[in-house]
């Protein structure tokens, strides 16, 4: 495993344009600087302060994760099938949210799907194809970790697709996703969406771990400099790609703990399984989840 400062150590200081300002940023130097750290948790207009309190998020999780227990007897009593996409920046928080998420679910019947790049024989195939596999059958409920929308943001941002493909993506995907709910899933997209401090200030946590700095990789170096590119390309995605039949919710991630709570608490609420404990799962935080292209110019 790379120690830190060999994970690092050829990343050369990246100038970058933060609120407005044009910044430099050492990634290697441990010490992360105050213009970030003072505001990562403020980021991008987030709403709180503080963080919520550990104890308060235990106590709020415990609850919900019961719920879930709930929610999957009832999927496989009726063979109800869900289908949960995570999108977001890198650093977002897809991953430690679909590990809570999934936390005390039955792996045998709750799966999560993190495909790498596609193989030579994929990359030949209709887009979706390899997607598809691995729906969910009868009872079954599927996390993706990013999906087919890496072309609507990684591929056109960093040019692995044509504007055509592109193009081409976000005319056709809407009618992709009405046969996925009309077959009968139950289907959920989520964008987690951070401030540019509070991803700045993940990857220099990510780096400076010996335990999670394997995580970073030349990707999210580009993912730090092209910052607004990507910004243009996740409002042309919700743009183009929210329906009713399968909406966009975006979560204000600032905050891994509220941002799990969330996306537990809007799954939870949407579906209709029996013996649900309302007073437990609680409401929707309307400061930090919503929908589409409307929610989504409250936070840019």
């Amino acid at each position: 495993m790379e120690s830190a400062p060999e994970a690092t150590a050829r990343i050369e200081p990246l100038a970058l344009r933060v609120d407005g300002r044009e910044r430099v940023f050492d990634i290697a130097d441990p010490k992360l600087p105050d213009w970030i750290d003072k505001k990562a948790l403020k980021s991008g207009g987030y709403p709180y302060d503080e963080k919520m309190p550990l104890k308060e998020y235990q106590e709020m999780q415990e609850r919900l994760q019961i719920e879930l227990v709930k929610l999957l007897a009832w999927m496989q009593k009726t063979g109800e099938r869900v289908m949960v996409l995570f999108e977001g920046r890198d650093a977002a928080g897809k991953g430690g949210t679909i590990s809570v998420l999934r936390s005390y679910m039955n792996p045998r019947i709750a799966r999560n799907v993190a495909l790498t790049k596609p193989t030579e024989r994929e990359s030949g195939q209709w887009y979706y194809q390899r997607y598809v596999e691995h729906f969910p059958t009868s009872g079954e409920f599927v996390t993706f970790d990013r999906s087919w929308y890496n072309r609507a943001g990684v591929e056109p941002v960093m040019g692995f697709c044509t504007p055509e493909q592109h193009e081409h993506f976000l005319a056709e995907t809407p009618r992709f996703e009405k046969q996925i709910v009309r077959d009968g899933v139950r289907f959920f997209k989520f964008w987690l969406d951070i401030g540019q401090e509070m991803q700045l200030k993940r990857f220099h946590d990510r780096v400076h771990s010996p335990l999670t700095n394997w995580k970073f990789s030349p990707m999210d170096v580009a993912g730090m400099i092209r910052w607004d590119d990507y910004t243009k390309a996740r409002d042309q995605m919700v743009e183009r790609t929210h329906s009713d039949h399968a909406p966009w919710t975006i979560v204000r991630a600032n905050d891994k703990r509220r941002a799990r709570l969330a996306v537990m608490r809007h799954i939870l609420l949407e579906l209709p399984y029996p013996g649900r404990d309302a007073d437990g799962i609680g409401v929707p935080d309307k400061k930090i989840i919503g929908k589409g292209t409307k929610f989504l110019k409250k936070i840019s």
